[in-house]
């Protein structure tokens, strides 16, 4: 039996040998940056082999029978201090990487890497070329990978759910769907209420209400500064981070003082751009409001991804969308963009960000229609991992999806199945994150509300720190410490529900 001086002995080298693992991780955060930033495609193939390199030394630590020993020896000291300390945090989370790591074998975790770094470069040339069969051949070799993964840790579960809970972790399919029947229909009525769109090929099905005043000329080079000068005002540190262009938006926390995040412009696309930039500017809050005292143990981690889409979601939608930011922020914006819209009135502005209408792209749904949109990846990816859609037959499978829900059909592959590029970097599961971000964020904010009142003043007055300074105490700090469920019990008084979110959409979104 391990004495008090042993378990606190054992803890102290668990850390050290947790920091070590978050540097050398974070080195292959930074390749993986520079992947989607810099490198030259001429590259990938190196890439892939360092990346790879990286990943079975990672695993090799992460797995070894000394950190299991270690644990064990380090357990009582989280019993000891009680199980809201950091200590039984970080001990929790290191007994779940490890039991994880030790089922996994090393050539398997090595492929992984090697194949999702020249996926991700195969599924960028797809889309390029609007054509899946480039892809192809990828996506089957993930889905194999992925596969073999899930049996490995968990043999006995359904695989789905083994993928899932990286990310969720407790989280399950079946909980998932019973989310997905619960808010479609309220979703399929609200839709229903802004007209009728009926089935269509192509962009986004027609122009739409106010659409016009988005899709005029926005110069990318000043998108950019405007997206940088407003990642700054909400409190985005850009001397601990940078904002880059990438193949698509992206956030990665390479470590202390370190946040990267990219985007992607498209000169008649604002919207595209800026709301993702929020979105990705979400998360980068969440990683600079962690405590820095926890940096490189578990504890500087969001519970769940899920937490972390929850702000994410929040910054781009909640905060991004809402009367007080625009009031605040269309001046600017009319100053500099004025060719495309020194005759715009701000309502009519904010209208065209706040329309319902049903698209092709996830990334640029409106909030009514998104999780419809990540519904269908949910069903696509879930039916893939468990063998009952082939990765051959995905573009007609995602075509039929949009036209049962949407009403609209992509005319070729770069608008259905290359959108996103999730699948290529191997990421199965991480879909139903996005939903529950949603619900997770719906009810944080309603909370901030509660507590701070209504935000939209101080948004008016370019103020966003009072709201910032609530979701670092509530939400950023405390890392790892409780798991999802309980964290949004003590920020909320409630349990993960979609309420919150369906009477938000309903006050913004229901026709008058």
């Amino acid at each position: 039996m391990p004495t008090a001086a042993d378990a606190l002995k054992a803890h102290a080298e668990l850390l050290a040998l947790a920091r070590e693992h978050s540097l050398l991780s974070s080195c292959a955060d930074l390749l993986e940056w520079d992947g989607e930033t810099f490198m030259p495609r001429g590259g990938v193939g190196h890439r892939a082999e360092q990346l790879a390199a990286l990943a079975g030394v990672l695993h090799e630590k992460a797995s070894a029978p000394r950190v299991g020993r270690l644990i064990e020896k380090a357990w009582p000291l989280g019993v000891d201090r009680g199980p809201d300390s950091p200590e039984a945090a970080n001990l929790r989370e290191l007994k779940r990487r490890h039991e994880r790591a030790a089922r996994l074998p090393r050539r398997l975790i090595e492929e992984r890497a090697r194949v999702a770094a020249v996926a991700q470069q195969a599924w960028a040339q797809a889309r390029e070329e609007r054509d899946f069969a480039v892809f192809r051949p990828w996506l089957e070799k993930i889905v194999e990978l992925v596969r073999a993964e899930a049996a490995a840790i968990a043999p006995s579960l359904d695989p789905y759910d083994a993928l899932l809970d990286l990310y969720e972790p407790g989280m399950t399919g079946a909980e998932i769907s019973r989310l997905i029947a619960e808010i479609g229909p309220p979703l399929r009525t609200l839709l229903a209420a802004h007209g009728p769109f009926g089935k269509r090929r192509g962009r986004s099905g027609g122009a739409g209400p106010g659409a016009g005043v988005l899709e005029r000329e926005f110069p990318t080079d000043r998108q950019k500064l405007f997206v940088q000068a407003v990642a700054a005002s909400l409190g985005f540190d850009l001397e601990q981070g940078r904002l880059d262009v990438g193949q698509h938006p992206a956030c990665i926390a390479i470590g202390p003082g370190d946040t990267r995040l990219t985007a992607r412009y498209a000169e008649r696309q604002f919207a595209s751009g800026f709301f993702a930039v929020l979105h990705e500017v979400g998360h980068g809050l969440y990683d600079q409001g962690m405590d820095p005292a926890d940096a490189g143990t578990p504890m500087h981690d969001a519970p769940s991804l899920g937490m972390h889409e929850s702000q994410a979601r929040l910054w781009e939608n909640l905060v991004g969308r809402s009367r007080g930011f625009w009031k605040h922020f269309f001046p600017r914006l009319r100053n500099v963009f004025h060719e495309a819209l020194a005759r715009t009135k701000p309502e009519a502005f904010l209208a065209a960000v706040n329309r319902v209408q049903p698209t092709l792209n996830r990334a640029e749904a409106d909030e009514v229609t998104y999780n419809l949109h990540v519904a269908i990846r949910f069903d696509l990816e879930r039916s893939m991992v468990r063998g009952d859609l082939a990765a051959a037959d995905l573009p007609e499978a995602w075509r039929a999806a949009y036209a049962a829900a949407l009403g609209i059909e992509p005319s070729d592959d770069a608008e259905g199945c290359l959108q996103d590029g999730h699948w290529a970097a191997g990421l199965f599961g991480y879909f139903p994150t996005y939903l529950l971000g949603n619900v997770y964020a719906a009810q944080i904010y309603a909370a901030a509300a509660r507590d701070l009142g209504d935000p939209d003043a101080a948004f008016a007055r370019g103020d966003f720190s009072v709201l910032l300074g609530w979701l670092r105490e509530k939400v950023y700090r405390p890392g790892r410490r409780f798991s999802a469920a309980e964290l949004l019990r003590r920020v909320t008084g409630e349990a993960p529900a979609p309420a919150a979110m369906l009477a938000a959409l309903q006050a913004r979104y229901r026709p008058d």
